[in-house]
């Protein structure tokens, strides 16, 4: 053999070497030019090319889905995103903290008012009730039924409302009542049964003062519960009470009285008209209170959630929902963006 075939060789074997890994050093020792590589021919032993199957795997970081609520700011000091179809918790931001409801007590007023009255029960307006806060209207002596003031008092988040609906209810709690002609007396026991019957069904940390939701003085309000507790109270609307929602869904309605008195009623969810698949809604705000919002909304077919935000501001309770059923949509039907 040449030299110049000895160095051709110890050349090719070197290139391979390259080619396919540490192997080749023991062949490139046998066959070095200090040694002329002797035997060339005999004793290389080309190592194997390691095939891809043999390879280790390349170690990668796995990429973590961020949650869409962490993506979103909110105004709201108290949230809470329940899904009523799987039951479970999607969001929650102080959802055990005890918040002033202001005029979302309206909907417990509702409920409870429709679990003593008929709908069909004549509610008359009083002039102490329209000593309340706010004027949506109504009329003193003016008559109602039941089921038409319930739809004007939650659209309309009228306080006067509310205030005539309680004293009629109040009044028919306990039959044989001697003062079942007091309205301040029978206003009392409506409180009084709205209380128990946030605890009849789970309200742990809700206490109802009066039944609007009002500031009782400037450092104290008139209701007081968790987001949490009032996931759970609208979900029981929602499940034995769904007409109580069904007028909150529009943005205007038209409402008439016994009397043949039309009231144009604009709803207090200015966004109302721009949430699909919303099922039912209720408002409130005092100064001591903030903003708050409650929404039940259909997520796709038939998947109910309850969206709360409690003690955020007059304008941004509106946004901040806005943002939690985007959010929501994303968490279920399973849009995450990588981390």
């Amino acid at each position: 053999m040449t030299r110049t075939t000895q160095i051709q060789i110890f050349l090719l074997v070197l290139i391979v070497g390259f080619l396919t890994g540490p192997r080749v050093i023991p062949a490139l020792e046998k066959f070095s030019p200090k040694e002329g590589l002797r035997g060339a021919q005999n004793s290389v032993q080309l190592a194997s090319p390691v095939l891809p199957s043999e390879m280790a795997p390349a170690t990668t970081t796995p990429l973590v889905p961020v949650s869409p609520y962490e993506e979103i700011t909110l105004e709201a000091k108290g949230v809470y995103v329940w899904d009523i179809k799987t039951h479970r918790k999607l969001y929650g931001k102080n959802e055990h903290a005890v918040f002033p409801l202001a005029s979302v007590t309206k909907m417990m007023m509702a409920l409870v008012a429709s679990e003593i009255l008929s709908p069909e029960t004549s509610i008359t307006i009083l002039p102490d009730d329209l000593m309340e806060e706010g004027d949506t209207g109504l009329l003193a002596g003016e008559k109602w039924r039941l089921s038409e003031l319930l739809r004007f008092t939650l659209v309309s988040s009228s306080n006067d409302g509310a205030s005539a609906i309680a004293g009629v209810a109040g009044a028919n709690i306990y039959s044989n009542s001697v003062e079942m002609n007091d309205p301040f007396t029978n206003k009392k026991l409506f409180i009084e049964q709205m209380n128990r019957k946030a605890k009849e069904i789970g309200l742990s940390n809700t206490h109802f003062g009066n039944v609007t939701g009002l500031d009782i003085e400037s450092v104290a309000s008139g209701a007081y519960g968790t987001p949490r507790d009032m996931s759970i109270l609208f979900e029981y609307i929602l499940e034995k009470h769904p007409e109580l929602f069904t007028a909150t869904t529009y943005e205007k309605i038209d409402v008439k009285s016994n009397d043949n008195i039309t009231h144009r009623v604009a709803n207090t969810n200015a966004g109302v008209a721009h949430v699909t698949g919303l099922i039912g809604s209720k408002t409130g705000y005092t100064d001591f209170a903030g903003g708050n919002l409650v929404v039940v909304v259909d997520i796709g077919i038939d998947h109910p959630v309850v969206i709360v935000a409690l003690g955020s501001t007059r304008d941004g309770r509106f946004t901040d929902v806005k943002q939690l059923i985007d959010a929501t949509i994303k968490e279920i039907v399973g849009v995450h963006e990588p981390a």
